[in-house]
């Protein structure tokens, strides 16, 4: 494979060209992405908006590499991963991509530290830099304190502050957001949007799919979809 490291022109971090997605039921087909093009800037804060059935979660699959563009192309760093092997892009989610999904998706078995070293393990880092990193990352994001709980004994904000954490692991040139305050009471929602602000004015690229205003106006551009395509871009002041 090719250098992992590099960049697209520019600073552009990813880059989706005519990109659309259409998905078979028995007969019946289903537009779920219509001629698609858009970058997004390393650095940028962008959020991903839209109704139902706009195509707002498919277009975050396919940026993370969980999924294949019916046709056209996808850049990620600088890569065309559109027609990558699934090992290719198994590679390019472990090394260039953190997740954080609306049900945090931890491991109920492992703790805080084990949660957050679970990319590392697959990476092959060494156990002991391994458990350094997940301490720093817990330190982050204010949880150095329960390092050795489990997700049942943590609150709904605190096991996303671990889903953050393990997200930041591998360093990642993305963090993909998908309704990150979605299982979340306000308050709590509001800390996590605070401290992926913070993340962002320290240099990370966070793309993010919500359907709430007031979650959007933490991004600094905000897409907004309709049956498939992009209706609107939206600049913050």
């Amino acid at each position: 494979m090719s250098n992992l490291t590099s960049h697209g022109p520019n600073g552009e971090v990813v880059r989706l060209e005519s990109v659309s997605k259409v998905y078979y039921m028995g007969t019946q087909s289903v537009k779920a992405m219509v001629d698609v093009s858009i970058s997004f800037e390393e650095g940028c804060f962008t959020a991903i908006m839209g109704p139902s059935g706009s195509g707002k979660s498919t277009m975050l699959n396919l940026l993370g590499c969980l999924d294949r563009p019916t046709s056209g192309k996808y850049f990620l760093s600088g890569q065309d991963v559109s027609n990558m092997e699934d090992n290719e892009l198994s590679a390019m989610r472990l090394r260039r991509l953190g997740f954080i999904f609306q049900s945090f998706n931890l491991i109920p078995q492992l703790t805080v530290a084990e949660n957050i070293e679970m990319p590392l393990y697959y990476m092959g880092w060494a156990a002991d830099e391994s458990k350094s990193r997940a301490e720093q990352l817990a330190a982050m994001v204010g949880l150095s304190e329960r390092l050795d709980h489990r997700p049942a004994e943590l609150s709904g904000g605190q096991q996303q502050r671990v889903a953050v954490a393990r997200a930041l692991a591998n360093d990642p040139s993305v963090i993909l957001a998908d309704e990150p305050t979605g299982n979340l009471d306000s308050a709590t929602g509001a800390q996590i949007m605070d401290l992926m602000a913070d993340l962002n004015s320290q240099g990370k690229t966070i793309i993010m799919v919500t359907h709430e205003s007031h979650i959007a106006v933490y991004a600094k551009r905000r897409i907004h979809m309709l049956d498939g395509r992009i209706e609107r871009i939206e600049e913050a002041a």
